[in-house]
């Protein structure tokens, strides 16, 4: 139950996830620290999320390459058909969530992004690789979703509009097929090094978010420009080259599914950030929410634990 190309075991794996879908939580507390002090747009602040996030990547690529043990060559047509579809559906899964959120509001376009993802990615890890929740798994995204119901639309709700969800649901498939990919190449051992999966996907969408966020308008103004400069790198480090990194070398060990409700953990940690740091309220829906989320968390986490030992145990035997 380790990945041959990333070399981590399954425990390991899950604590990356886990810190992965933290950091995620933390940009959106960031990103509203970032529109109160500039005048810069969503599409323009994933531009520059994701241009910062190639910079760190690259630096630290460059930092490692002498460390750098022997690697699986990968075919080149297969490289960059990887390479081309991960970005891809990482690019579709960013932008059709901020036009989600623009058509039908934030509440109700996180519902059914975050909510549809886990959905199309169990069916798809059933379809494509015979990856089997099973009756408690399906009890544990059940609860993960109805956890993400209440914690999101309990403190408002939205209008929900038709054009606003086909985008949801978009962003939903290119957050699936990412992590459809991700894990099914993982499994054969051509997933490549995490750490280029992160930069190739970000460089990707540094291309295709250009012409948008230059529409948009690029560069930031504001009255205090280190603030915006500071806050630009932090969710450029943070919730995008490391979560990222940690994100795609965690995703090729784990199933798919259990990734994808492991991620939830993202809202959860932008509502606790939104109460201790933003100063928001807290609410009986905020609370109940967030413990199904956990308690799914934990549940699929030991549930992958436990496959992964008795795996183990059967290859010893073996």
């Amino acid at each position: 139950m380790s990945n041959t190309a990333v070399g981590l075991p399954v425990g390991r794996s899950l604590v990356f996830l886990i810190v992965a879908g933290i950091a995620w939580g933390t940009a959106g507390a960031a990103a509203s620290l970032l529109y109160r002090a500039s005048d810069l747009g969503p599409v323009a602040l994933t531009f520059w999320r994701c241009a910062g996030g190639l910079a760190l990547m690259l630096v630290v690529r460059v930092l490692r390459r002498p460390r750098a043990a022997a690697r699986t060559v990968e075919p080149r047509r297969r490289k960059v058909a990887r390479i081309a579809t991960t970005g891809s559906a990482f690019t579709v899964f960013q932008v059709a969530y901020f036009a989600a959120v623009q058509d039908t509001g934030l509440a109700v376009a996180t519902v059914v992004t975050l909510g549809a993802g886990p959905v199309l990615i169990a069916v798809g890890a059933w379809l494509t690789m015979g990856e089997r929740l099973g009756g408690g798994g399906i009890g544990a995204v059940a609860g993960a979703l109805g956890g993400l119901a209440v914690l999101v639309l309990g403190s408002g709700g939205g209008a929900v509009r038709p054009a606003g969800v086909a985008w949801a649901l978009l962003s939903a498939a290119g957050y699936a097929g990412m992590t459809l990919l991700t894990r099914r190449l993982g499994r054969s051992g051509g997933g490549g090094d995490p750490l280029a999966t992160a930069a190739w996907s970000f460089a990707v969408g540094t291309v295709c978010l250009l012409p948008l966020a230059a529409a948009e308008g690029l560069m930031p103004h504001a009255a205090d420009t280190g603030q915006v400069v500071w806050l630009l790198v932090y969710v450029a480090a943070v919730p995008t080259a490391l979560a990222y990194a940690l994100y795609f070398a965690g995703a090729a060990v784990v199933r798919a599914a259990t990734v994808s409700v492991i991620m939830l953990l993202e809202p959860v940690s932008a509502a606790v950030i939104a109460v201790t740091v933003l100063g928001e309220q807290l609410t009986a829906a905020t609370v109940a929410g967030t413990l199904l989320l956990l308690a799914s968390v934990a549940g699929l986490a030991y549930g992958e634990l436990r496959a992964a030992s008795a795996a183990r145990r059967q290859a010893l035997l073996v």
